[in-house]
């Protein structure tokens, strides 16, 4: 007994304690599909999930099979492999303005300031939900589609960088980029 107690743990164990952190998910659209067969309609279910950690990770993914379940097993599935990484400021806001598009779809997103909230239609709200996303304006612009709003979402939020990052990128200090330029002295 005392032998496994001690035993070094196996490889699937760990791999389990790595995705452990709870992700949070949101279904974001649940579609009936038909298959015209010989003997009439085969009937099955698409589902669109987005699932984050309220951390600033997120992901979308989306699952097609007969039963309503089962897609959106396999859209969350899908989602936990898509993460991506966002910086955001003080936890709450974006670091700047940004555009994502994706096909005829086309969204805008802007910082707040505290206190703003989520002002964002449905499945652009869903995506800062998972991200905890506090004080953000955003607007979706074409396509209403969710599939191609949510990917244009996700488009922009790829785009965004933190001022430690283009610091690093420019080889300077986060305080030299966050610098208000001086005001020229005007001579009269």
């Amino acid at each position: 007994m005392a032998e496994r107690e001690n035993r070094r743990p196996r490889r699937d164990d760990r791999r389990e304690r790595e995705e452990t952190p709870e992700f949070a998910d949101r279904l974001v659209a649940i579609n009936r599909v038909s298959k015209t067969v010989k003997g009439g309609k085969r009937f099955g279910f698409a589902a669109l999930v987005v699932v984050g950690d309220q951390k600033g990770r997120v992901g979308f993914g989306k699952g097609k099979a007969k039963e309503v379940p089962e897609a959106i097993r396999k859209a969350t599935e899908q989602a936990k492999r898509q993460i991506i990484r966002v910086p955001l400021r003080e936890g709450r806001t974006l670091h700047h303005d940004i555009e994502g598009r994706h096909g005829a779809g086309k969204v805008v997103m802007r910082t707040a300031v505290p206190g703003t909230g989520i002002i964002a239609g449905g499945p652009m709200r869903a995506v800062f939900e998972m991200l905890r996303l506090q004080d953000v304006v955003a607007k979706s612009l074409g396509s209403q589609n969710p599939y191609n709003m949510i990917r244009a979402t996700m488009d922009g939020l790829k785009k965004e960088v933190s001022p430690r990052q283009v610091a690093q990128r420019r080889g300077k200090k986060v305080a030299d980029i966050l610098r208000k330029p001086e005001a020229e002295t005007v001579e009269a």
